[in-house]
C-alpha cells in the first residue's frame, strides 16, 4: 500500500513537471510598462503605484478625490528612476458608469500607451450585524467592491488580449476567503471578486493575460481606520487575533505576484494557510504551489478548526456580556 502511494506521488510530481511549461507564465517587465491603479490616491493602491514606479513603470492613478490624487502624484514622483516616467491622474468613480470608465481608460492609453497591468484597488468596508445593516449598504458595497473592479477590467481586456500580454489584479481581502461576524455585506462583495477572477483567468490565459487575486489582511490604511468606526465588538475582537500589516509590505507582495502571474497573492503565515485551505478549483501557476496545497490541506484544516472555535467563543462571550448588561440595566 505504501509503495502504491509512493508510486502515485512520484507519478503526480512527474506529471506536474511535464505540464509546468504550460502553467508558468513569463514574468512581466515593469520598466516602461503602463500600470493603471484604481483607488490609487491612498492606502494599498498608492503603495502599489509607488512600488511599480520604483521599478520604472508609467502610472495612471484613478480615484474620486482630485485633491488626494494630486497629493499622491507628488509623493509617487519622488521615487522616479528616470526622467521619462509619468504619473497621470484621473478623477472618476469606477463603480458608477461603465461608459465613463471606458472613456477615461482610453484617454490614459492615448497618453501613456496600452495598459500592461491593471490593479483594481478601489473599494471600501462597512461592518455591522446583518439585521442592523441597511439594504442600501449591500448594494453600495457590491457596486464599489465588485462592479468597481468589473468596469475597469472590461475596459482594458480587449486590448490586452489583442496584444497577447497583460496582468489584471483584483484586490480582495481575507474576508473574501472567510466569512466573519459583521461582514455579511463586505465579505459577499469580496467573495464575488474571486468568482469573477477564476472565470476570467480561464478565458484570457490562452492570450497570455494573467489574473491575480490579492487577499490582504487588516492593513494600516485610512480605509481601515474608517472601517473600525462601524465594527461590532465581536468583529473587532476577532480582528485583533491577528496583527495589522503595513501597506508597503502588502503592496510589494502584490506587485511581485502580479509580475510572476501568480493567481493567488497572500501575506504572512495566516494568509498562506487561508489561500491553501480555500484553493478549491483555483488555478495554480507553479509545481510548488500545487504540491504544497495537496500536502498541507489536512494540517491546515485542523488548525483552522481551532481558529473557528475561538471565533465562535468570542461571539458567545460577547452575547453573554450583552445579556448580563441588559439584566443589570433592568434591575438598576
Amino acid at each position: 500500500m505504501l509503495l502504491l502511494a509512493a508510486a502515485f506521488l512520484v507519478a503526480f510530481v512527474l506529471l506536474l513537471y511535464m505540464v509546468s511549461p504550460l502553467i508558468s507564465p513569463k514574468p512581466l517587465a515593469l520598466p516602461g510598462a503602463h500600470v493603471v491603479v484604481t483607488g490609487g490616491s491612498s492606502g494599498i493602491g498608492k503603495c502599489i503605484a509607488i512600488e511599480c514606479y520604483k521599478q520604472g513603470a508609467f502610472i495612471t492613478l484613478v480615484a474620486r478625490n482630485e485633491e488626494k490624487l494630486l497629493q499622491a502624484k507628488k509623493e509617487i514622483e519622488k521615487y522616479s528612476i528616470n526622467d521619462k516616467q509619468v504619473v497621470l491622474c484621473i478623477s472618476v468613480d469606477v463603480s458608477e458608469d461603465y461608459n465613463q470608465v471606458e472613456n477615461v481608460i482610453k484617454q490614459a492609453q492615448e497618453k501613456l500607451g496600452p495598459v500592461d497591468m491593471l490593479v483594481n484597488c478601489a473599494g471600501m468596508a462597512l461592518a455591522g450585524k446583518f439585521e442592523d445593516l441597511e439594504v442600501s449598504t449591500f448594494e453600495k458595497l457590491m457596486n464599489i467592491n465588485y462592479l468597481g473592479s468589473v468596469y475597469p477590467s472590461r475596459a482594458v481586456i480587449t486590448t490586452m488580449m489583442e496584444r497577447r500580454v497583460g496582468r489584471i489584479v483584483f484586490v480582495s481581502s481575507q474576508a473574501g476567503q472567510l466569512g466573519l461576524f459583521g461582514y455579511t455585506a463586505y465579505s459577499s462583495s469580496k467573495f464575488a471578486i474571486r468568482g469573477l477572477a477564476e472565470a476570467l483567468q480561464m478565458e484570457v490565459k490562452p492570450y497570455n493575460v494573467y489574473v491575480t487575486v490579492a487577499y490582504p489582511p487588516d492593513t494600516d490604511t485610512p480605509g481601515f481606520a474608517m472601517e473600525n468606526k462601524t465594527k461590532p465588538l465581536e468583529t473587532r475582537l476577532i480582528s485583533e487575533t491577528t496583527s495589522i500589516c503595513k501597506p508597503e509590505q502588502v503592496a510589494k507582495q502584490i506587485v511581485k505576484d502580479a509580475i510572476q502571474g501568480n493567481f493567488n497573492s497572500s501575506i504572512g503565515s495566516d494568509g498562506y494557510m487561508l489561500s491553501s485551505l480555500t484553493c478549491g478549483m483555483a488555478p495554480v501557476t507553479s509545481i510548488t504551489e500545487g504540491l504544497q496545497q495537496v500536502v498541507t490541506m489536512g494540517l491546515f484544516r485542523t488548525i483552522a478548526l481551532f481558529y473557528l472555535g475561538s471565533f465562535d467563543s468570542i461571539v458567545r462571550r460577547c452575547m453573554m456580556q450583552r445579556a448580563k448588561s441588559e439584566i443589570a440595566d433592568k434591575t438598576a
